[in-house]
C-alpha cells in the first residue's frame, strides 16, 4: 500500500469538484449550442463524437492499444454522461459519485492520476486490482457459494447412481446382463440428461427472461432436491424402474436450466479481475460433489433392509443427492440478483442496489453499474425476438464462431470419456477384479483425485490461457485411457488392478485441471452480451446431450467392445479433439469482451489457414525446442476503433433547454 500513497505527488493535491470541471471551458454553453433539439435526458448520454479532444481519448491497454469504448470522449464529457445517467434513472449522486465513477469508467488503470478520487477511492482502486480476493463482500461470496454449490447437485447424481447401481439393476428387474438390460441400465442412468438436452435447456432463456438468475437457480434447485428425494421410494420389480426413470426425467428438469444460468450469474456478478476463476466454480464444485456421492455410496453401502422392499442402502444413496440442493434453497434467497439482468428489465434502482452489495466500494458500484449501461446501448440486438436471436447465432460470424467454439468444448468434455468413469467407475473396477467395496472405495480415490487436482487450474487458467490447457493436456489424456483399457489384458489379477487403477486415476488428475474446468469458462466468455444466455443454453444443449449418449451407450459397448475397445475409442476422440481444439478455438485469456468480438469474428477459413501454417514452426519450438522460430502475423486483435452505436446520435423531439444561473 505504501508504494502508491508515496510514489505519486497527486495524493496530495485538492480535490477537483464537479462544479469546477462543469463550469471549465464552458462546456454547458457549447453542450447548449451543439443540442440541436436533443433532450435533456440524454443530450449528455449521446454527445457530439466531434466534441472530443485528442489528447484526452484513449485509455491504453496493456499493449498499448485502446480497449475502452468510452475512450472517444473526453473526461469531461464522459463525467456529464455519467451525472446525466444518475439523474435519467433516479440514483443518488451525492458527492458528484456518478460523474467521478464515470470518468473512472473511462481509464480505470489510471486511478492514481485522478484528482478528483479521494484517497480512499484510490485505494479502493487498487485493492480490487491487486488484492481482488481479499477485497470482495460478503454478499459476492455469498453469491459465488450458493449459486456454484448447486453444481454438486449434477455431481452428487453421477456418483450416488454409480454405487446404486450395483443394488439396483436386481432389484428392478435389469439384473439379467441381457442386451435389454443394458439399454435400460443406460436409459435410467442418462434419463436427467435426456430431458436436459430435448427440453429443459431449452426453457433457459424464457425462464431468465421471466424469474431472473437467482430466481431461476432457486426453482430448479427444488425440483433437483424433490426428485432426489422422491427417487428412494419407488416399487420394485418392473414397474420400479419406470417410476425411476420418470423420477430421474424430472430431475432433469432442474439440471438443465441450472447449469445454463449459474455461469452467466457467476459471470455477471464477479469483477473482470477474478471472473475466470470465479467461473472455475461451477467445475470445482461439480468435481466437489463427484466425491461427496462416493463418501454417501460408502456411508450407506451396509446399510440393512429394515424390512423395506428391494433394500435401504441404494435408496439412500439415491437421495443423499437432494443435500446440496436444499442448502443452495436457504442460501440463494438472500443473495442479490445479477444487476445486469436488472438492467435489462430497466430496473436500475434495485440495479444500484445489488451492484453497492457486491462491491466493495460505491465508486466501484458506480463505476459497474454506468459502464454496463454504456455496454448495453452500444448492444444493438439485446431487445430482439428469441427466434431472431437463434437464426443471428448461425448467420452472424460473430457469433456462430464463438458458438462452434462452445460447442466443441461442449462436446469434448463429454467425449474425452470422463463421464464414463463418473458413472461406472465402480462397475469398471468390479471388472478389474475389485471387490464390491473395494471398487467403491477406489471410485472414492477417483473422486478425491478429481476435486483435488481443479484447485492448480486456478493457477494456470489465466496464466497459460484455456487453449493451451486443452492442447497440452489431450494427448495425455488419450495415452492414459489407452493404459487403462489395455491393463485389463493383464492376466495376474493384482498386476491388472494396480494398472487399471493407475491409468484411471492419472486421467482423472489431468482431466481435472484442463478439460473440465476450461470448457464452463470459454462459454460464458464465447458470447457477446445480446448472445450470452442463448449461447449458454446451446452449449448445455450439447453438453448435457452427449453425456446422455454417453451413458446410455457404456453398459453395451463394454459387452461388444470389452473395455478395451471402449476406452480406446474415446482415446481416439482425444486425439480428435486436439485437431478441432488447434484448428478451431482461439485463446481467450486476457482479453476483453471488445477484444474477443474481434477473435472471435475472423472467418473460419483465415483461422484454418493460419493455424495449418503454424504447425511446423509449433513443433519446432514445442518439440525441437528451438528458438527465433519464424511465425506468421498472429490473428488478435488489431487496433480497437471504438463502438458508435447510431442510437447515440438520434435527435428526439423534445427541445433541449437548460437555464443559465
Amino acid at each position: 500500500m505504501s508504494s502508491i500513497s508515496s510514489g505519486n505527488s497527486n495524493y496530495n493535491k485538492p480535490t477537483v469538484t464537479h462544479e469546477s470541471i462543469r463550469d471549465e471551458e464552458g462546456v454547458n454553453k457549447k453542450l447548449q449550442e451543439n443540442s440541436n433539439g436533443v433532450s435533456y435526458d440524454e443530450a449528455l448520454l449521446k454527445p457530439n463524437f466531434n466534441d472530443s479532444s485528442s489528447m484526452d481519448v484513449e485509455d491504453k491497454g496493456d499493449n498499448g492499444e485502446s480497449a475502452n469504448v468510452l475512450g472517444q470522449y473526453t473526461t469531461k464529457q464522459v463525467m456529464e454522461m455519467g451525472r446525466h445517467f444518475a439523474k435519467k434513472y433516479d440514483l443518488p449522486n451525492e458527492d458528484d459519485m456518478f460523474g467521478r465513477a464515470a470518468a473512472l469508467a473511462r481509464n480505470p488503470n489510471e486511478f492514481d492520476r485522478m484528482d478528483f478520487l479521494s484517497e480512499d477511492e484510490r485505494m479502493a482502486c487498487w485493492d480490487e486490482i491487486h488484492k481482488p480476493w481479499s477485497s470482495m463482500t460478503k454478499k459476492l461470496m455469498q453469491i459465488i457459494c450458493a449459486s456454484a454449490l448447486s453444481a454438486a447437485v449434477q455431481g452428487m447424481d453421477e456418483t450416488v447412481i454409480n454405487g446404486a447401481m450395483l443394488f439396483y439393476p436386481a432389484v428392478l428387474g435389469l439384473g439379467a446382463g441381457t442386451k435389454r438390460d443394458n439399454w435400460i441400465l443406460g436409459l435410467v442412468n442418462g434419463a436427467p440428461y435426456l430431458c436436459c438436452a430435448g427440453f429443459s435447456c431449452w426453457t433457459t432463456d424464457w425462464l431468465n427472461n421471466r424469474l431472473g438468475r437467482k430466481n431461476v437457480i432457486f426453482v430448479t434447485c427444488l425440483i433437483s432436491a424433490i426428485s432426489c428425494f422422491l427417487q428412494g421410494f419407488g416399487p420394485t420389480g418392473v414397474s420400479g424402474w419406470h417410476y425411476l426413470f420418470a423420477m430421474r426425467l424430472v430431475l432433469g428438469l432442474g439440471l438443465g436450466p441450472k447449469s445454463a444460468t449459474t455461469n452467466v450469474y457467476l459471470a455477471e456478478c464477479a469483477s473482470k479481475q477474478i471472473r475466470g476463476s470465479v467461473t472455475m466454480m461451477w467445475q470445482l464444485n461439480t468435481a466437489l460433489g463427484i466425491m461427496w456421492g462416493y463418501v454417501f455410496s460408502l456411508i450407506f453401502y451396509r446399510v440393512p433392509a429394515r424390512g423395506i422392499g428391494g433394500g435401504l442402502n441404494w435408496r439412500l444413496m439415491l437421495g443423499s443427492a437432494m443435500i446440496p440442493a436444499v442448502l443452495v434453497l436457504f442460501q440463494i434467497p438472500y443473495c442479490p440478483e445479477s444487476p445486469r439482468w436488472l438492467m435489462g428489465k430497466n430496473r436500475y434502482k434495485e440495479a444500484f442496489e445489488a451492484t453497492t452489495q457486491i462491491r466493495p466500494h460505491r465508486i466501484l458500484a458506480c463505476r459497474d453499474i454506468f459502464y454496463q449501461h454504456i455496454l448495453m446501448m452500444e448492444e444493438e440486438s439485446l431487445s430482439l425476438p428469441f427466434m431472431t436471436r437463434l437464426k443471428e447465432m448461425v448467420t452472424v460470424r460473430r457469433n456462430r464462431n464463438g458458438l462452434i467454439a462452445s460447442c466443441i468444448c461442449a462436446f469434448m468434455q463429454q467425449f474425452c470419456g470422463i463421464n464414463v468413469i463418473a458413472y461406472y467407475s465402480s462397475s469398471i473396477f468390479l471388472a478389474g477384479g475389485f471387490s464390491e467395496i473395494s471398487s467403491l472405495c477406489a471410485s472414492l480415490g477417483f473422486g478425491l483425485i478429481n476435486f483435488f487436482f481443479c484447485f492448480p487450474a486456478f493457477l494456470m487458467i489465466d496464466k497459460y490461457g484455456r487453449r493451451f490447457l486443452l492442447l497440452q493436456t489431450f494427448p495425455w489424456l488419450s495415452l492414459f485411457l489407452l493404459i487403462a483399457g489395455f491393463a485389463f489384458w493383464i492376466p495376474n489379477d493384482q498386476a491388472r488392478i494396480g494398472v487399471v487403477t493407475m491409468g484411471i486415476y492419472v486421467f482423472s488428475a489431468i482431466y481435472s485441471f484442463s478439460c473440465g474446468p476450461v470448457p464452463f469458462i470459454v462459454a460464458a466468455e464465447s458470447a457477446n452480451l445480446a448472445s450470452r444466455s442463448l449461447n449458454s443454453s446451446i452449449f448445455t444443449v450439447v453438453l448435457w446431450g452427449f453425456n446422455f449418449i454417453l451413458s446410455v451407450t457404456w453398459p453395451t459397448m463394454r459387452v461388444a467392445m470389452k473395455e478395451q475397445g471402449a476406452f480406446g475409442f474415446y482415446a481416439f476422440w482425444n486425439l480428435a479433439g486436439w485437431f478441432m481444439v488447434y484448428f478451431l478455438l482461439p485463446e481467450t485469456k486476457q482479453l476483453t469482451l471488445e477484444e474477443l468480438d474481434e477473435v472471435f469474428d475472423v472467418p473460419l477459413r483465415t483461422r484454418i489457414k493460419h493455424e495449418f501454417l503454424e504447425l511446423w514452426p509449433n513443433f519446432q519450438t514445442t518439440i525441437l525446442r528451438r528458438r527465433n522460430v519464424k511465425r506468421q502475423p498472429p490473428l488478435g486483435p488489431q487496433k480497437r476503433m471504438a463502438l458508435r452505436s447510431e442510437g447515440w446520435n438520434e435527435k428526439p423531439e423534445t427541445e433541449f433547454v437548460e437555464n443559465a444561473d
